[in-house]
């Protein structure tokens, strides 16, 4: 890995896809490809959780990776590829859910999964013990929960979903959000406390008794 700094080098051995990107910024269009396949469903898996719009989710998947193109020569590794990638991922859906709010649109009905699987609210709402008979009270819950994500206010919904759609813990939020990890877990609390207190009411709607509270 000729033509790298020592820190550079030393995260590319630990980053496969960092590796690839090097490559990338050595204008290497097969890396490019490689990468775009490895991350593409991601990216715009977390666009279509956000915006709820596969068609608009896949335009600005299209516009990161045209960035990380444009920006190759500007790489430098300092953090995991992915948390690199997710930032440009970020800076877009925050710009288009602001652009949203001051121009309101209608929003789209509800829909129990989209090509790339279930949205992190209808991972919430998922029963393993799920019966067709409970389908209509599924399906209540997911337009439910769906509707409670979308009153949180942008920031606070990009973390859940990078919390739980990515698996990102508190300091890699942090990195792609560019806030401290103290201001993250501010996000995420104040979003689940907003998410405890819509559902509540509708948690039980199928009939099954609250579980017993836990013991000391």
């Amino acid at each position: 890995m000729s033509g790298i700094g020592n820190t550079s080098a030393q995260m590319a051995l630990r980053d496969p896809d960092i590796r690839l990107m090097l490559r990338v910024r050595a204008d290497d269009a097969e890396a490019f490809a490689e990468l775009v396949e490895r991350y593409q469903q991601r990216v715009v898996g977390i666009m279509n959780h956000l915006l709820g719009n596969v068609e608009e989710a896949e335009d600005l998947a299209q516009e990161v990776f045209l960035r990380v193109y444009r920006n190759r020569k500007k790489y430098r590794p300092t953090a995991k590829f992915s948390t690199w990638l997710f930032t440009i991922a970020n800076n877009l859906a925050l710009n288009v859910m602001r652009r949203r709010h001051r121009k309101p649109t209608v929003p789209l009905p509800p829909q129990e999964s989209g090509p790339l699987g279930p949205r992190p609210q209808e991972q919430l709402a998922i029963d393993p013990g799920f019966t067709p008979a409970r389908g209509l009270r599924q399906r209540e819950l997911t337009a439910i929960i769906r509707q409670a994500l979308e009153e949180l206010n942008e920031r606070q919904r990009m973390a859940v979903v990078l919390n739980k759609f990515e698996e990102m813990n508190y300091a890699e939020i942090a990195e792609v959000m560019g806030l401290s990890t103290k201001a993250v877990k501010s996000l995420l609390s104040r979003a689940r406390a907003k998410l405890r207190e819509a559902l509540q009411p509708y948690v039980y709607m199928d009939g099954t008794p609250p579980p017993p509270p836990d013991e000391e």
